[in-house]
């Protein structure tokens, strides 16, 4: 048994059966990823993929767990270089980080000028995505990283620590009948066709909740994942527009009236999250103080130490996060 096979079997799947695709991206040949496969299980006396002809079509039994046991081994030889590197070239190594559109244009600018002028020997790279690719990459050992608000019960084999509370506005262009208003109810805003985020995104599912509290169907007319492409259309006049507060910019967005809207919808919890089981390099802990600064680097080890995401919750249930 070899690490490169355990590796061909975990990259097979990650890139869902396809041994051509998956050849592709390791620079290797097909006909040999194959082969390595074919000793691996003759080795094992096992199959690990079924196969229907010379297509693999799913994974057997045996094999969910062989992978599951070849994804824990490669993460652990990654952590083993990681220690290497930690030692031999502290300051020098890779940063990837998966997050949304908001969170990558209004939350994290100042922490990466920051980050990067304090090491400029890392190579920082940033990743948009939905929830799920979000969380696919961080267990799969692609992103280091995963900054996130929703959809977290997907990163159940990851380690989730809250960093900030934050709010909506409502979007609207100067002369809108709501622009002048300095309170706005839920029955008000039903009446407008909404231009808001893509559900599962970005704080969408308190909207949704909010409207159902009170027997109102949200009437949402477009959607999208880019609070600028939101605004885009708000200028235009196909709706009213329901952004993360940080998401308005007082300095580009002068032709736009933001209103407040915390009293409609329940705050969000903007979390940072890696894979369990990971080792943290010195940098890794210093991005998350700079992006939260109550995630010094004792308070992450000690969240580590827990067992489940429920105990983490727990555990800083008493902390006060800051409001953006």
């Amino acid at each position: 048994m070899k690490l490169q096979q355990l590796k061909y079997i975990v990259e097979v799947v990650n890139h869902s059966l396809n041994v051509s695709a998956t050849a592709e991206s390791l620079y290797t040949s097909q006909p040999g990823i194959s082969k390595q496969v074919r000793l691996l299980e003759d080795e094992l006396g096992i199959q690990i993929f079924e196969r229907s002809g010379k297509h693999l079509t799913q994974l057997t039994g045996a094999g969910q767990e062989i992978v599951k046991i070849a994804q824990e081994i490669l993460s652990r030889v990654e952590s083993i270089k990681a220690v290497a590197g930690e030692h031999t070239n502290p300051e020098m190594g890779t940063l990837n980080i998966s997050t949304t559109h908001t969170q990558a244009r209004y939350a994290l600018p100042d922490v990466i000028k920051g980050f990067t002028a304090r090491y400029p020997k890392v190579s920082l790279h940033m990743h948009q995505g939905t929830p799920s690719q979000m969380s696919e990459a961080v267990s799969k050992g692609i992103a280091n990283f995963a900054i996130a608000t929703e959809a977290l019960h997907l990163y159940q084999d990851a380690i989730m620590l809250p960093c900030y509370h934050w709010n909506r506005s409502i979007v609207v262009p100067k002369g809108h009948p709501l622009a002048s208003k300095g309170t706005i109810t839920i029955e008000e805003l039903s009446t407008y066709p909404l231009v808001t985020y893509v559900f599962g995104f970005t704080g969408r599912s308190e909207l949704d909740m909010a409207f159902n509290q009170v027997g109102r169907v949200p009437r949402v007319v477009f959607t999208a994942t880019d609070a600028d492409v939101i605004k885009t259309y708000v200028r235009i006049g196909v709706g009213v527009g329901v952004i993360a507060s940080m998401a308005f910019d007082e300095e580009q967005d002068t032709d736009l009236v933001a209103i407040d809207a915390s009293h409609l919808f329940g705050s969000s919890t903007t979390s940072i999250g890696f894979r369990r089981g990971t080792f943290l390099r010195s940098y890794m802990y210093d991005f998350m103080e700079r992006f939260a600064s109550h995630l010094t680097r004792p308070v992450v080890e000690q969240a580590i130490a827990l067992k489940s995401n429920q105990e983490i919750e727990e555990m800083f249930k008493d902390i006060n996060l800051p409001v953006r």
